[in-house]
């Protein structure tokens, strides 16, 4: 009866999303006008929004045989609220958003929920209008980063984030971002050296837009070249879906919070509802 009842929310949840996603996918970018008029069309779209991808996906670790321990569902929810048009200093916006992160033991007894990793964030945002054509947003976020529990089980940090993301053509994507850490949480005092310090994300998608790939490369805290590695390939069997099939490898520590410091090599496949944007955002 649990299993339903979780199973049934999940997907109601999504539904909502895909819902709003197909409604957002309507809106298009303007790139032969000048920058004003391109940040003006822009900002006519709806204030709130997909952030990141939201995806419900199941596997296990990497050449191993599946069994109720090593077997579990991925899930990530997110979303973003624009608060103000880019009417302050230097064309920027101010905006929230809100990412939840969780691993949930799927055959485990009392399907118990193993971490669940919560990501609320301000920031300010810029549209990066070059040659009369948007390619991309820069962003200088404050973000909290915790997984809730206590005693010897809580992690949390703060950091304050700057990245951004340039389009280099319609296939091509490049991201960029790095962080100061506020490390308040007692127990993950290193978390730097599993979780890093700064990120490199590529995107490439199908001329039709159907097929995508993604790259992330987190980097660990050591002069050695240690990454942790995430690819991921999604398909749409229809251009103006919102929804596509999802296959995710995460390879390295930091995956979630609790377990920041055990090493995954995980593979999990499922659905992915991305945002309108049309890259991924990581």
């Amino acid at each position: 009866m649990f299993r339903t009842k979780t199973i049934s929310s999940l997907l109601v949840l999504f539904i909502c999303i895909d819902s709003l996603s197909a409604q957002l996918y309507g809106t298009s970018e303007p790139s032969d006008y000048n920058a004003d008029h391109i940040r003006s069309e822009i900002e006519k779209g709806p204030y709130f929004t997909l952030y990141k991808d939201n995806y419900f996906i199941g596997g296990i670790p990497l050449g191993d045989k599946p069994d109720r321990y090593n077997t579990d569902i991925k899930f990530q929810l997110s979303i973003s609220q624009r608060l103000t048009k880019s009417s302050l200093p230097f064309n920027t916006y101010l905006y929230l958003q809100y990412t939840q992160k969780a691993f949930w033991n799927i055959l485990e007894n009392s399907l118990p929920i193993r971490d669940i990793n919560f990501n609320p964030g301000i920031g300010l945002g810029h549209l990066i209008v070059y040659r009369n054509r948007y390619i991309g947003k820069g962003y200088l976020m404050l973000e909290h980063e915790s997984n809730g529990k206590v005693a010897g089980y809580s992690r949390s940090w703060n950091k304050v984030t700057l990245g951004g993301n340039i389009e280099l053509n319609r296939n091509f994507e490049v991201q960029l971002k790095g962080w100061i850490p506020i490390i308040d949480g007692r127990n993950n005092k290193d978390i730097l050296n599993y979780n890093g310090i700064f990120q490199v994300a590529g995107n490439f998608r199908t001329n039709n837009e159907l097929l995508h790939i993604g790259l992330i490369l987190t980097k660990r805290k050591s002069w050695r070249p240690s990454f942790n590695t995430q690819v991921e390939i999604s398909y749409k069997l229809k251009k103006n879906h919102s929804q596509a099939f999802f296959m995710q490898y995460y390879n390295g520590y930091g995956e979630n919070l609790l377990e920041y410091k055990e090493y995954h090599s995980n593979i999990r496949v499922g659905f992915v509802i991305k945002p309108p944007q049309g890259f991924s955002f990581y």
